[in-house]
């Protein structure tokens, strides 16, 4: 059965990649961006490959924007039935400059320096409203037509930090924790009612947004980028196909008794001690 697919914060590499393998199923397809042009261009692309899909820009923190976007969703393509809650990011003043704090640091006066103690409450405000407010109005907005219907589930995006926190983002790794505590919560919440909430957990991927912290401008590694991949026993990055196979089996009817689970895809990062 096609179903009606919104995903959020899908003009990026890795939510566009699953929109489209998405959509190669037969599912229609929301594009929902905050960036109009991205969303566009992304349900272009799709539609060139013959599938159906049209871009929204929306933004996940507004929730007039996300029921006027779940507006246009709905009279393009009927009921929402799955909803793919990919918008997230990290903000620069919710890191610490250092993995590790040294006595030092107290007299550091660099500019830019960044302890713990000089972590600014609205970087950490914005990254957590970001990726778990940015999770939670989504779905209060198009899990509204999933009630009491079969086959409709929500799909989270969570991470490794969620597992075990990397040094230097205290703000990221305490968001994407919320998200896979709050994955189980409303699985829990809407057992009742037909709608199945689960989440993945990507390990390292490179993306726009962390491509200057983990490699230089010759393409080599940098100290933190080869260090995350001496932890990953499979050697390598992830690429935004390796989430296309989990990503169809938790939105297909195939896993219609799978619920609250949260699904590593790391390359075994999260099974290694490091020793």
């Amino acid at each position: 059965m096609r179903k009606t697919i919104v995903l959020t914060g899908a003009g990026g590499v890795l939510c566009s990649t699953m929109a489209m393998a998405l959509s190669k199923e037969g599912n229609k397809i929301a594009v929902l961006d905050l960036r109009e042009e991205a969303a566009n261009k992304v349900a272009e692309e799709i539609n060139n490959a013959g599938g159906e899909a049209i871009g929204v820009a929306a933004n996940v923190l507004e929730k007039d924007s996300l029921e006027k976007a779940k507006q246009v969703v709905n009279d393009a393509f009927g009921k929402v039935d799955i909803l793919v809650n990919g918008a997230g990011g990290n903000h620069p003043l919710g890191t610490t400059s250092n993995p590790f704090f040294a006595l030092e640091d107290l007299k550091n006066t660099t500019e830019g320096f960044k302890t713990f103690f000089d972590l600014d409450p609205k970087g950490i405000e914005f990254t957590f409203n970001l990726n778990f407010l940015g999770t939670l109005i989504p779905t209060q907005v198009f899990a509204t037509d999933m009630v009491g219907r079969e086959g409709c589930s929500v799909l989270n995006i969570s991470s490794m930090n969620a597992f075990t926190p990397l040094t230097k983002i205290p703000a990221y790794s305490g968001a994407k924790a919320a998200i896979s505590n709050f994955t189980q919560w409303l699985a829990v919440h809407f057992s009742k009612v037909g709608i199945r909430v689960n989440a993945l957990a990507p390990g390292f991927f490179l993306t726009d947004q962390n491509r200057t912290l983990l490699t230089n401008e010759d393409g080599s590694l940098t100290q933190r980028g080869q260090q995350i991949i001496d932890q990953t026993p499979m050697g390598r990055y992830g690429t935004a196909d390796d989430l296309i196979s989990s990503t169809l089996y938790l939105c297909d009817d195939a896993s219609a008794f799978v619920t609250g689970i949260v699904i590593p895809i790391d390359g075994g990062f999260s099974a290694y001690s490091g020793v």
